[in-house]
């Protein structure tokens, strides 16, 4: 833990339980959580680093509470998660050690377009993710592929990680868009975890604020994946583009503000 940490009056700690709240509920049905918990912490005076430590923390809970409700309904198999988690934790930590020596900003231009043709492919392919499709790949191809290289994106920057693992479940594995979200929260979690513990070992971690947030995180997490898994496709959908199309704007302006 910060030996000193920035002083957070009383009445911020109601604002990080909604704020986690309500990042919990849409993280959970179409993710892009952390473009409403990150700028909180940034708001409070929290470094960046530690920002992005404490994020990680309190991120933890909301991924971890929604995929343990979407495996209690038998949206989730756990016992077929373990690829998924090993290969996203090596990925997560190839990308935190990289980033700490090179420059993110070629990423930061190349995402916005990737999450721009994410939402075109949903726009025009109004029956994606309705139902299980053929897959493409199989897991012993996607794992690995999908793993190392979404995992490495997390640990490096991160923004739009569990976008890019719905699609890739959808289109490599044939899921579902309800089954992908569930997945999605598993590999969310193994990487959350993973650059958690970097943060944590650099003392990058405010567990104070991190803990209020994390309480309304898993409040929220488990509203939105209750909500998933009793009206499907049809409810994810307009939140997953809404959250595409946010994400990218916001992706745009940090990268091309200047």
């Amino acid at each position: 833990m910060i030996n000193s940490p920035v002083p957070v009056p009383s009445w911020a700690f109601p604002v990080l339980f909604v704020t986690g709240l309500v990042a919990g509920f849409v993280d959970s049905i179409a993710g892009g959580g952390g473009l409403i918990t990150l700028p909180v912490f940034f708001a409070f005076g929290l470094p960046p680093q530690a920002a992005l430590g404490t994020n990680k923390f309190q991120a933890m809970f909301g991924s971890g509470g929604a995929a343990w409700h979407y495996s209690r309904s038998g949206v989730v198999n756990l016992s077929e998660c373990g690829p998924a988690i090993c290969y996203t934790a090596l990925g997560a930590i190839a990308g935190t050690l990289t980033v700490q020596k090179l420059d993110p900003t070629f990423l930061k231009h190349l995402i916005p377009i990737l999450l721009l043709a994410i939402a075109a492919c949903v726009i025009l392919r109004p029956k994606l993710g309705e139902q299980d499709i053929h897959p493409r790949l199989s897991p012993r191809w996607f794992y690995p592929l999908a793993g190392i290289s979404l995992g490495f994106y997390d640990g490096f920057i991160g923004p739009g990680v569990g976008t890019f693992w719905t699609m890739a479940f959808m289109l490599g594995l044939g899921f579902n868009l309800t089954k992908a979200t569930g997945y999605t929260k598993v590999a969310n979690l193994a990487s959350n975890f993973t650059s958690f513990c970097f943060f944590a070992a650099a003392g990058q971690v405010y567990y104070g604020a991190g803990a209020v947030m994390a309480v309304g995180q898993l409040l929220g997490a488990r509203i939105g994946s209750r909500m998933v898994i009793k009206r499907g496709a049809k409810f994810i959908r307009p939140i997953f583009l809404a959250m595409v199309l946010a994400l990218t704007l916001k992706l745009l302006w940090d990268a091309y503000e200047r």
